[in-house]
């Protein structure tokens, strides 16, 4: 046995346990004891076991109790349980609860030292084959999904995002909508340490508040109307894995109150619930906001944006990066042959590659997607021509944008606001469509409806 390998033996039977130190040192075992459940669980954090091998009845804290902390501190932790008064249930519940294996007293020394070898050795295969899909991502940090695009600006924010993709630090995605902080964000996860855990999102701009706490943070029976059992919220669903928290600015005041919380204690309250839950999660968040802005007008915690602005990655809008537009329209129209399983045009005019390159998309790249899209359902032959795109790409609303800009160097929200009452108008008022041409959730469409007073 390799000297390095470290077990743990917990027992409250003095005699076993010296019996155990002296069988496994022989071995070649580095050797940690544990006289009871209690101390077994203090020792697990500081030992650093590779393997544990525990009696299940003990008194003040079990071997099943001792296997739960053994999964939380390590989830490739080998546990084997060892019991004089074995039984089917018994049996059943420790190999469902994780354990390696479940052993009888009295055993046989060969008999344990043999299930011992095998257990280190899984263990071993684990740790490598872990350590050889890092290197592999380090190799490839794409795995052949790298978000599209080569142009200086997008890379520039990609080569940042690859470098703290291995960390824990909490991420924050700033940007127009449309732009793809959502990709970046799956990029980040597929990087990460994490990446065999959960990538679980929400938009906190799609919920009214007490749904949106609710998903968040989870509630127990009875809370609420309709709550009619104990649900976990999608932060504790996520253990493990990386949480996106898309439109963060639009998230209420007393909702941010309470996420906080979830950041700075790692831990949740269910709505009803008097108990925390812990929470493993890596945070990334994303807002097309100026979320300093918003802070002034009083809208925005401040302590709340600096925990979750510790690295920020600025995605540029599609017209600072015109460079990357070809790439994407021949990718859009990759995947919708794919997904449509039908042909597609894969080509491009020249008369509609200029019209994609001149027009500004306020919608970013969503909206590119959407007018490719909207292009290959009526394109006739091998090209995309220009008369399939939508009339905004083809006679851009430079004039109407300027014409509603009260000073030459009209802010964000004049634009917007302009636009979207382009859009509306463009598609007879119907919000569906106007919110599917913006690239944006119906839901949302209607909040900026309501801002900006676009209701007439």
């Amino acid at each position: 046995m390799n000297d390095k390998m470290k077990i743990l033996l917990v027992d409250d039977e003095t005699g076993i346990l010296d019996t155990l130190q002296i069988l496994f040192r022989r071995e070649g075992f580095n050797v940690a004891v544990a006289n009871s459940g209690r101390t077994a669980l203090e020792s697990l954090e500081r030992e650093r076991p590779d393997l544990v091998l525990s009696d299940i009845r003990m008194p003040g804290a079990d071997g099943l109790e001792v296997l739960a902390r053994a999964r939380e501190v390590d989830p490739e932790l080998p546990v084997i349980l060892m019991t004089a008064q074995a039984s089917l249930q018994s049996a059943m519940r420790a190999v469902n609860e994780g354990a390696y294996y479940y052993l009888q007293k009295p055993f046989a020394n060969d008999e344990l030292l043999a299930i011992c070898r095998r257990a280190v050795e899984a263990r071993q295969l684990k740790v490598e084959n872990k350590r050889l899909k890092k290197e592999m991502r380090r190799r490839d940090p794409g795995g052949g999904q790298r978000p599209i695009g080569h142009s200086r600006a997008f890379v520039d924010v990609l080569k940042l995002a690859e470098t703290v993709a291995p960390t824990d630090s909490t991420v924050l995605l700033s940007g127009e909508s449309g732009t793809g902080k959502e990709v970046v964000a799956r990029y980040i996860h597929r990087l990460s340490n994490r990446s065999e855990k959960p990538f679980m999102s929400i938009n906190c701009g799609a919920l009214p508040e007490s749904l949106l706490e609710s998903e968040l943070f989870g509630h127990v029976r009875g809370s609420f109307t309709g709550a009619v059992k104990d649900k976990d919220g999608l932060l504790v669903a996520a253990s493990g894995g990386t949480f996106f928290l898309d439109e963060i600015g639009e998230m209420s005041p007393a909702t941010q109150v309470k996420l906080l919380r979830a950041i700075q204690e790692r831990e949740v309250i269910p709505v009803g619930a008097t108990e925390p839950v812990g929470v493993d999660v890596r945070i990334v968040a994303a807002t097309n906001r100026d979320l300093e802005e918003e802070i002034r007008k009083g809208t925005f915690r401040s302590d709340l944006y600096y925990r979750l602005n510790v690295i920020q990655l600025r995605l540029p809008p599609l017209r600072e990066r015109k460079e990357d537009i070809e790439l994407l329209a021949l990718h859009f129209l990759e995947r919708l042959a794919e997904r449509e399983g039908r042909h597609v045009p894969r080509a491009l005019s020249s008369e509609t590659l200029d019209a994609l390159v001149a027009y500004d998309w306020p919608g970013n790249v969503r909206e590119l997607e959407n007018a490719l899209e909207r292009a290959a359902v009526v394109a006739v032959g091998e090209s995309i021509s220009q008369d399939g795109l939508p009339e905004r790409v083809r006679e851009p609303p430079q004039a109407r944008l300027v014409e509603d800009a009260p000073a030459p160097n009209p802010t964000m929200e004049v634009i917007e606001r302009a636009y979207i009452r382009w859009v509306l108008e463009a598609e007879g008022g119907n919000k569906t469509r106007a919110a599917e041409a913006l690239g944006i959730d119906p839901s949302t469409l209607y909040r900026k409806i309501n801002r900006y007073g676009l209701d007439e």
